[in-house]
């Protein structure tokens, strides 16, 4: 396909495609899939080789958030039977973060509900990462802790975080569909703020909340625009006492095309399949680590993820390798540049505008939650179109596949990793 060897090209060389381009990729068959996958691993290849990084998520505050956001198992009234408590203590919390750590993992991603820290709260935070480094030396921590404040970014970073999370979730045109208690805007700025601070920022989106291939791209376009080192792919799941409960719009297929073109549209960024693999991928999951090249560990905030185990073997079935804590996650040119951004870069990095312009989600936090008509495509003979696109058909409900999670941080039982 021309379309595809045109992305390959252009992901080689850090080059943005145009918004058809991406379109296009949303738009392919199921009988192109393959040929889809195949693409955009040579990119993920390129630039990660077989290598799979492993996240592990903490809930350090779980439950009773003041926001609104629809696709939110812990918002302001969930009727969802989620686990509540308030804040772990430092050394619960590090207890927590050992467990994945053991399980092969090397970032921990701590979270918690709410609008946003306080400054008390940030003092919480500083001094469970100060109780997770003491005992882990080259453990990275990501922050995930809502809107930040003035000021808040640095005071993470000196007590010795390596990144903070706050996903923009969906296009900025859609985002008042799904929350009102803030704004898009809200999450720009905290990215920003958390990129200014020197924390490498991470920001992604959350994929089946009913918008349209359109808004899929501009959401994707804006995270290039923001310039993260990390973008999780979220899974929307549909948790029963949410609104979103009955918005089942994904397939496997579905999810591997989107990750396909965040592959394309950010080949060189650390693209994370974050909540809802395993309820809408499924058997499919070891086919998108050719995708991506990252993933969580275990469960999320308030869902079961897969066993540790079985992800651990996922992996190596499938061919790849975990990550070892001594290995640089990002290509050489992202990792030495000052502030590490992917467009940031001579030479058309994956920020740079030029040629298209361009939160934590609480049931998976540190970027973690959780098709068209045939045409053809000016660039190349796949079966798309680069028309406006209605939302996906619904698909068959599976609220068996969501479990929520009764195991680890909040509870006496051991945690899964």
């Amino acid at each position: 396909m021309d379309l595809l060897n045109t992305l390959v090209d252009k992901g080689l060389r850090r080059e943005l495609p145009t918004r058809e381009e991406a379109l296009a990729v949303l738009a392919t068959s199921d009988d192109d899939l393959l040929d889809v996958v195949a693409a955009a691993g040579k990119v993920r290849r390129h630039w990660f080789g077989r290598r799979v990084k492993l996240n592990y998520l903490v809930n350090l505050k779980s439950g009773l958030c003041p926001e609104d956001c629809s696709y939110c198992s812990q918002r302001l009234g969930s009727k969802a039977e989620i686990l509540k408590y308030t804040w772990l203590k430092p050394d619960e919390a590090s207890q927590a973060a050992a467990a994945g750590l053991a399980g092969g993992a090397k970032r921990v991603c701590l979270v918690a509900s709410g609008r946003g820290p306080t400054d008390r709260d940030v003092d919480r935070v500083s001094d469970t990462i100060k109780a997770i480094k003491d005992q882990n030396e080259d453990v990275e921590v990501c922050a995930c802790l809502g809107l930040l404040s003035d000021g808040q970014a640095e005071r993470l970073r000196e007590a010795g975080a390596d990144a903070y999370n706050h996903n923009l979730n969906t296009s900025e045109s859609t985002y008042g569909d799904i929350t009102t208690t803030h704004t898009y805007a809200d999450r720009v700025d905290t990215v920003q703020k958390a990129h200014a601070a020197g924390l490498s920022a991470c920001s992604g989106l959350i994929a089946g909340m009913g918008e349209s291939d359109e808004d899929l791209v501009d959401v994707v376009y804006s995270l290039r625009a923001l310039d993260p080192d990390s973008v999780p792919v979220n899974f929307l799941i549909p948790f029963e006492g949410t609104p979103l409960a009955k918005e089942w719009n994904l397939t496997p297929q579905r999810c591997l095309r989107i990750l396909a073109m965040v592959r394309f549209v950010c080949p060189d960024v650390e693209v994370r399949i974050a909540g809802g693999r395993e309820v809408h991928l499924r058997t499919m999951q070891p086919l998108a680590l050719n995708l991506a090249n990252s993933i969580f560990l275990g469960d999320y905030l308030t869902s079961e993820g897969q066993a540790g185990k079985a992800d651990l073997e996922m992996i190596a079935d499938a061919g790849f390798e975990v990550e070892g804590a001594g290995e640089v996650t990002l290509p050489e040119h992202r990792a030495t540049a000052a502030g590490g951004g992917c467009g940031s870069h001579e030479g058309a990095g994956c920020g740079s505008e030029a040629e298209a312009g361009c939160g934590s989600h609480a049931d998976a936090g540190c970027g973690s939650h959780a098709d068209a008509g045939c045409g053809s495509h000016a660039g190349g003979g796949v079966c798309g179109t680069a028309a406006v696109t209605a939302a996906p058909a619904a698909q068959e409900a599976r609220p068996d596949l969501v479990a929520v999670r009764r195991r680890g941080a909040g509870t006496d039982l051991a945690p899964n990793a």
